[in-house]
């Protein structure tokens, strides 16, 4: 099966040809994450900016931006696009990630690349199962990534809210997987 859409997604540099593990580590104070390699080497920084906290920005391990993230207000299915870099010019967005309609209990969100303006079918889909969920090609039942929740009661007694692990397959865009994990953290933000 093809696997229209996966890989190159944000930038080539982000795309290895073998799986890629990654781990997210959230503090219980804030808002704000890293994401680190299986060595502890920092991927990238998941940061709210803005006077009201209402820009969000995934950066690098050296503090460049990669994506910057708007949510939409107003709209029916929780609306975030996603950026290139620290621009939030229309010629620059890469992708828009709708919430999934209530009915749809296992479907997380819907992502629709740029190109893909009807909206009709998503390019992109995130699924949840028990303790995780997992990212798949459009419609299909193709895996590009999982995220496992690891979160117990001595993470939590010891300030760390949330710890997630990730293996995205090889040749899939890991910051593209990242910013996932940025939207859903809102996502679950939000409703908790």
């Amino acid at each position: 099966m093809e696997q229209q859409g996966a890989g190159v997604i944000v930038h080539p540099r982000f795309c290895s040809p073998n799986a890629t593990d990654m781990a997210t580590v959230k503090k219980l104070s804030t808002r704000n994450f890293d994401i680190t390699d299986v060595n502890g080497t920092l991927l990238f920084k998941a940061e709210w900016f803005g006077l009201l906290k209402t820009k969000r920005t995934l950066s690098d391990g050296f503090g460049s931006p990669v994506l910057t993230f708007r949510q939409k207000t107003m709209t029916l299915h929780g609306r975030t696009q996603v950026f290139r870099g620290g621009s939030m010019e229309q010629r620059d967005l890469l992708y828009t990630v709708k919430k999934s309609p209530l009915f749809q209990s296992k479907t997380l969100i819907d992502v629709y690349l740029s190109h893909n303006t009807e909206e009709e079918r998503c390019d992109f889909r995130v699924k949840e199962f028990d303790r995780g969920c997992a990212v798949y090609v459009g419609e299909s039942d193709v895996i590009v990534a999982q995220i496992r929740n690891e979160n117990t009661f001595k993470s939590v007694v010891f300030g760390r809210k949330d710890k997630s692990s990730v293996t995205v397959n090889p040749n899939v865009d890991y910051a593209f997987i990242a910013s996932l994990i940025v939207i859903l953290d809102d996502i679950y933000s939000m409703n908790n």
